[in-house]
């Protein structure tokens, strides 16, 4: 395979990534990725020192990644971008642009590029677009035959509302004493925001209406058993969320990555020692707060048999919850007081905070005896198990670390607590050889579960009555809902080329979201980019950490 020049400046209009940040070099066999780490300070045949994000002179010989000279070559690397690390003490390591997915002409991963390099092949027509998000390039002269890959691991931070992916590899370098310590670089991260919560809210809802409709006006019906058993392994869909949307990113992570291993955190939570806010013993395991007494026995004792809002005692006590169940409340024990009839009735489904605003002595007095919430505990606790099988079947070893170790690499590193930055701080570090973690994204693709839409065929009204019928077709004149499009408006307040996630109307006037805001658009001015795939995206800036050590 031949090589080109590349003296050109990057045209930065050709990617949405931000201007280069490192020296780009030539597309060669040799070299184990498209970025070309690794490449003599000076270009060969120049005489000069590289530029940013361009390279000078034309060579054949193969570039390799990790020059003998190591010192020279890490000196050259620039410093904000974190890429290799330096035996400078000027070195601190850091934050690098996002790196780009690369596919070879038939198809298979390759190593991730950096952006400067994706917008060079692209402009020298070797590569074309193959997604845009993630943003994701095909090499047109490149099979995975003729490139040298080692690959990439993936790392999984999984979380009750939000998981982080991280891309990373890790490579041997020498440090100023001569030592041989890991280097272990960020890729690319992604954060991924589940809907758990909405779908559990929309399943109560529905088990309203037709709780409902078998009640209302009709004959008495006795409620069916409830012995009715569950396949193995079966979660409610809310919990089975969570793990089919980590498993969906992990597969099109490997899809498009040359991923050899993934790396995940697992963490158990003990809800019952969180429940008694100490560490249980023995037979402490078997006795809640509920042991030798009934819900109601219980409340009458801690609220001596009175009202928690009004402290009236001598009438009849309903029991209520603090936390509306229309408001995410559960039936746990320290989310239930007693209330009088008129208390309960003028509280209705408003918050206690609402309810006692114009109290906060009392209100204070509440709180206090309540305690925090172990959904999200529980949550993890049910999954992760689930988890670590369905990341078995992708065929790649799947290494399980316990949460202290993430924990500890974080502080070593002196990261900031995020979900993708957990990600990257799992796995074994030996801080005390010099093992560290010296790059890390500057900014993280957030991918929002949005879902493909309703099987409803009515649109109900507060009360669960059908208000309208909904269309039975999804798509209307070549789109759906969820579709990534471009936008050109001719004229009016928003005329403009504008770029969004769209939500389609039969009448052919769709309704285009953007970050500025929310609009309409006729289907004739719309150009389709990529395909609704359950997921809306965003891009936000990663947590800035203070100075992260040196690799000495």
């Amino acid at each position: 395979m031949t090589t080109f020049p590349a003296g050109e400046q990057t045209h930065q209009a050709v990617l949405p990534q931000q201007p280069a940040l490192e020296s780009v070099g030539a597309d060669t066999p040799g070299s184990r990725d498209e970025t070309a780490h690794g490449h003599p300070a000076t270009a060969r045949g120049t005489g000069r020192k590289h530029g940013r994000g361009e390279t000078g002179g034309h060579s054949t010989r193969a570039r390799r990644r990790h020059v003998k000279d190591a010192a020279s070559a890490a000196d050259a690397a620039e410093n904000g971008s974190g890429d290799a690390p330096t035996h400078n003490q000027s070195y601190t390591g850091g934050v690098g642009a996002s790196r780009v997915f690369v596919l070879s002409r038939d198809g298979q991963p390759l190593m991730p590029c950096h952006p400067a390099r994706a917008r060079e092949l692209l402009r020298k027509g070797r590569a074309v677009v193959a997604r845009q998000i993630p943003f994701t390039i095909r090499l047109k002269d490149r099979t995975r035959a003729d490139s040298e890959v080692d690959g990439v691991q993936l790392r999984i931070d999984p979380g009750s509302k939000g998981t982080g992916l991280h891309l990373t590899d890790e490579k041997k370098e020498t440090n100023a004493q001569g030592a041989t310590v890991t280097v272990r670089r960020g890729l690319i991260s992604v954060e991924l925001q589940h809907r758990g919560d909405q779908i559990r809210m929309c399943m109560q809802q529905r088990a309203g209406y037709r709780h409902r409709r078998r009640s209302a006006n009709c004959r008495y019906r006795a409620p069916r058993s409830n012995n009715r058993p569950q396949p193995k392994g079966w979660l409610p869909p809310s919990l089975r969320h969570r793990v089919d949307t980590t498993l969906s990113q992990a597969i099109r992570m490997c899809r498009y990555a040359p991923i050899t291993e993934i790396h995940m955190e697992s963490v158990s939570f003990d809800t019952h020692a969180m429940s008694a806010g100490r560490p249980l013993y023995g037979a402490e395991y078997a006795q809640g707060p509920l042991a030798g007494a009934t819900v109601r026995a219980y409340l009458h004792a801690k609220w001596n048999s009175a009202c928690a809002y009004c402290d009236a005692t001598g009438v009849p006590l309903n029991i209520e919850h603090l936390r509306p169940r229309s408001r995410g409340g559960s039936n746990r024990i320290s989310n239930l007081v007693l209330a009088c009839v008129s208390c309960n009735k003028a509280k209705g489904s408003r918050s206690v905070e609402s309810f006692l605003a114009h109290r906060p002595e009392r209100l204070a007095k509440i709180l206090e005896q309540t305690q925090a919430s172990l959904r999200d505990a529980a949550v993890m606790n049910s999954t992760q198990r689930l988890l670590i099988g369905e990341l078995e079947g992708l065929g790649r070893p799947v290494h399980i670390w316990p949460g202290h170790l993430t924990k500890s690499n974080r502080d070593a590193m002196r990261l900031g607590k995020t979900h993708t930055l957990d990600a990257l701080s799992v796995g074994r570090l030996d801080h005390e050889s010099g093992d560290a973690i010296v790059r890390f994204p500057a900014q993280v693709l957030v991918a929002k579960a949005t879902g493909r839409g309703s099987y409803a065929r009515t649109t109900p009204d507060r009360y669960g009555f059908p208000r309208l019928l909904r269309a039975r077709a999804k798509r209307h004149f070549g789109y759906v809902t969820g579709d990534l499009v471009r936008a050109v408006m001719p004229s009016g307040k928003w005329a403009g080329t504008w770029t969004g996630r769209i939500s389609v109307r039969a009448r052919g006037q769709h309704s285009l979201t953007t970050t500025v805001g929310r609009f309409n658009v006729l289907h004739r001015n719309l150009r389709l980019l990529q395909r609704g795939d359950g997921y809306g995206y965003t891009v936000r800036p990663e947590a800035a950490p203070p100075v992260s050590p040196k690799i000495a």
